[in-house]
């Protein structure tokens, strides 16, 4: 047998087999597929196999739309080897508020370019006329949705890969990872011997923890019991293939058609973990015994839908663990410090409406070196530290599965493994009766409620649903306590990296757009960009010395901004790269009186010609050295101030008593997200992606195309300016109920769907609604009437400034 090859795939389910039929067809033929069983022996040969166009994620959905067109053209091409039936879907609404996230995700999905409305009850019960219409608030009909046979499907792909020179080899597990001189895998151990190859992609489902762990990874996937029960067919109830696949996301269950009975799966609020310290190599092609106590809800609501159930004969419980991420979304990708290391697992709620397409995302990244796509939702580097901790990990795994189907809204916050990271001011904002949501593991204040004891936000917008927050007004006076006066914030979970070293400079030359060989002291805002032009990365990089730079970046996105930095570090030792989050605190002061309160607790000189806007310097409080700098995300005068996390309680109440004169006022994360939407400042993940360019997002002051260095994704965007542009990132005001504004809804001009508000909210001092949208360049003059569709009604909504507050930000640099 040949012991050499390109690429090993490891793991012979829909994933594996999808990556080796892809690569075959990219010409990458020089490829070893590995399973330790069967092929379709892990969790794909027990799956439901439901495929649905619908989802409110670009990515997912782009994938799901792909995965169905390979299933259908491989159904064209084997007849019926793949058992895909295209029969339609229907997800109901079984309250008035799913409805209304029905409303907004189909809103969503329309920008998002799926054709789909929201049919009434009786038009649901002649699609559907088996189920009850008590509490049917209606329902989306989806025709092309489906369901194929899991293995059929798998078997097809492997065996059109085999066709196109791939090699699949079964029974043969890996035993260990074969790595080079400088760290860099080099290729498998296996029962039978070793292989060698420059690629290794895991792509293992349940197993692919224990596969990461032989090269030092701690994956973020846990297996869960998932479970789902087939009956007989029910007398004068028996279901005709042409039956629709139906999901009822209230009542926790999906249901299709299975030989003219039922099959019943769901999502149960108390989801349990198993084998998650590791699954038995052995376990293959097996099932677990049915436990019937834990689908009992699933079961219940089942029947409340469809009253005949209860007469059903059940034939069978099938009970097969399924491997799931933190977010229920897989982990592919490239991983930083292990190069030709690749993942693509976690699949299981993404299952075959991704499987299918994540083949063609590996191939591409392989092949090409980018996945041609934002791939930011799945990419292996989204996850940080904080999963390390297996009960951590379990928790948050289980979470996510319970609302896979119940209904979490925007505000809610993870309830399990909390507090994980406390801030070192957090007794402070106890004090003022802080409600504490969590990003990235830490504790962060949202906003507060001055008198009551602090608490930790949770699942509590099930307590007001759609309408205006409780904490509205509260976050408006500490808005407008920024605007008129001074606010203090806890930015202490803010990401900071210390990039130093003799190769620093180029390092991070080759990584931002913007120049960042500026003067010690200087605080530079860039982007560090993909091949394609596309935004990775937004955040500020500030020289502290000639050799030593500070990145800082979002709570949230600091995992992956080191990975993107890891991944491209020189051989040669020349930078050494530090997180320095957990130890040094930031406290944000802004505001029109912040000089003044900032003045009152040091000696040092920080007027505007000391220390003048993007500029940085060490100051000193109480004989404690605090890196001031001057950037802010609110559009007010003011300071991120850094120093050690042990004294960062002395600063916060020395700032609070020179603020007393000046009413200042601790502030929390829901006036920040207010603030910054009156500038027009852009948010990464919603207003701009790995998708979206500089010049198209408004970004292009932070571009440097001449500096004296290259950098990633600098030839892409001089093709973009050869082009010229075709859309710009807009700032539209519209009315409609103020604090019922998220995000993601669809814009129209003329009854036709234009884009999709990437982000939205309230601003406070203009009195309006918010949403900034990417619009095609004749429709971005200021004054263009537009429509928004919020909850299934339009909106008229106006193109306005750029800026709505303070527009030529002179009040950043008084």
């Amino acid at each position: 047998m040949n012991d050499r090859y390109r690429i090993v795939i490891i793991g012979g389910g829909i994933a594996g087999c999808s990556i080796a039929y892809h690569l075959a067809l990219r010409g990458e033929t020089d490829v070893l597929l590995l399973d330790k069983g069967e092929l379709t022996s892990g969790s794909t040969w027990h799956a439901a196999g439901l495929v649905t166009h619908f989802h409110t994620s670009p990515t997912i959905m782009r994938m799901r739309k792909s995965s169905i067109e390979l299933y259908r053209r491989l159904q064209a091409e084997s007849g019926a080897t793949v058992g895909w039936h295209e029969v339609g879907s229907l997800r109901v609404a079984s309250s008035r508020d799913h409805l209304r996230l029905l409303q907004r995700q189909v809103s969503t999905a329309r920008a998002l370019g799926l054709q789909v409305e929201i049919i009434g009850p009786s038009e649901a019960m002649k699609i559907f006329p088996y189920m009850s219409d008590k509490d049917l608030y209606g329902a989306l009909h989806i025709p092309g949705d489906g369901w194929l046979d899991p293995s059929g499907a798998t078997l097809e792909l492997a065996r059109q890969a085999r066709l196109r020179g791939a090699t699949i080899r079964t029974g043969e597990r890996v035993t260990g990872m074969l790595r080079g001189l400088r760290g860099e895998v080099a290729g498998v151990q296996t029962e039978s011997g070793a292989i060698r190859s420059e690629i290794v992609i895991n792509a293992a489902g349940m197993w692919a923890r224990q596969l990461g762990q032989m090269v030092g990874l701690d994956l973020p996937i846990v297996p869960l019991l998932h479970q789902h029960l087939t009956t007989r067919p029910v007398p004068g109830y028996e279901l005709p293939p042409e039956t629709p696949v139906l999901r009822d996301p209230a009542r926790l269950f999906y249901l299709r058609e299975e030989v003219r009975g039922f099959l019943i799966g769901g999502f149960e609020m108390e989801p349990k973990a198993w084998s998650a310290e590791g699954v038995a190599w052995d376990f293959t092609q097996k099932l677990l015994p049915g436990d019937w106590d834990l689908f009992g809800p699933v079961m219940e609501g089942a029947i409340e839908r469809i009253p005949a159930l209860e007469k059903a004969e059940i034939m069978h419980l099938t009970n097969g663990p399924e491997a799931i991420t933190p977010d229920s979304r897989p982990l592919a990708g490239p991983v930083p410090g292990l190069p030709g290391y690749y993942l693509a697992a976690g699949l299981s709620h993404t299952g075959f409406g991704g499987g299918g397409a994540l083949g063609a995302i590996l191939a591409d990244w392989i092949v090409d070196g980018d996945p041609g796509m934002d791939t930011s939702g799945l990419n292996v580097r989204r996850f940080g530290s904080i999963f390390k901790e297996l009960n951590v990990l379990t928790e948050r795994v289980r979470e996510s599965y319970r609302y896979y189907y119940y209904l979490r809204y925007p505000h809610d916050e993870n309830e399990s493994a909390r507090p994980l990271r406390r801030s070192p001011v957090e007794a402070q904002l106890e004090q003022f009766g802080a409600v504490f949501g969590e990003k990235n593991g830490w504790e962060r204040a949202n906003y507060f409620e001055p008198g009551k004891p602090a608490r930790r936000m949770g699942a509590e917008q099930k307590t007001w649903g759609w309408g205006r927050p409780p904490f509205f007004g509260q976050a408006g006076d500490e808005h407008r306590a920024v605007r008129e006066r001074a606010g203090l914030f806890d930015m202490s979970s803010f990401g900071k990296v210390d990039v130093k070293g003799p190769g620093a400079l180029s390092l991070l030359q080759r990584l931002a757009a913007n120049n960042v060989d500026r003067p010690v002291g200087t605080v530079i805002y860039t982007q560090f960009l993909n091949s394609r032009g596309g935004i990775e990365s937004d955040l500020t990089v500030t020289r502290v010395g000639e050799r030593h730079f500070r990145v800082v970046t979002g709570s949230a996105f600091v995992p992956a901004d080191i990975g993107w930095i890891v991944m491209h570090l020189p051989s040669d030792g020349s930078v050494e790269m530090r997180e320095m989050t957990d130890e040094l605190a930031c406290l944000g002061l802004w505001g029109p009186q912040a000089r003044d309160i900032l003045q009152a607790v040091t000696s040092d000189d920080v007027s505007n010609a000391a220390l003048p806007y993007m500029r940085a310097k060490a100051i000193r409080v109480d004989g404690v050295e605090v890196l001031a700098q001057r950037v802010t995300y609110v559009g007010e005068l003011g300071w991120e101030l850094y120093l050690p996390v042990e004294k960062a309680n002395d600063l916060w109440q020395r700032l609070l008593e020179a603020g007393r004169p000046h009413a200042l006022q601790p502030c929390g994360y829901k006036a920040l997200d207010s603030l910054r939407l009156e500038k027009g400042y852009r948010y990464w993940s919603a207003d701009i992606t790995p998708e979206d360019n500089p010049f198209e997002a408004g970004l292009g002051f932070a571009v440097r195309m001449e500096k004296g260095a290259d950098f990633i994704g600098r030839e892409a965007l001089r093709k973009i300016q050869a082009a010229g542009l075709k859309r710009k990132l807009c700032v539209l005001t519209l009315g409609g109920e103020p604090g019922a504004l998220y995000g993601g809804e669809a814009v129209y001009r003329d009854g036709r769907v234009i884009d999709r508000l990437r982000s939205g909210g309230w601003g406070y001092m203009v009195a309006k609604n918010i949403g900034l949208v990417y619009l095609p360049l004749e429709l971005t003059d200021e004054g263009t009437e537009l429509d928004v569709e919020m909850y299934g009604e339009r909106v008229t909504a106006c193109v306005a400034a750029d800026v709505l507050y303070d527009p030529t930000g002179e009040r950043l640099r008084v």
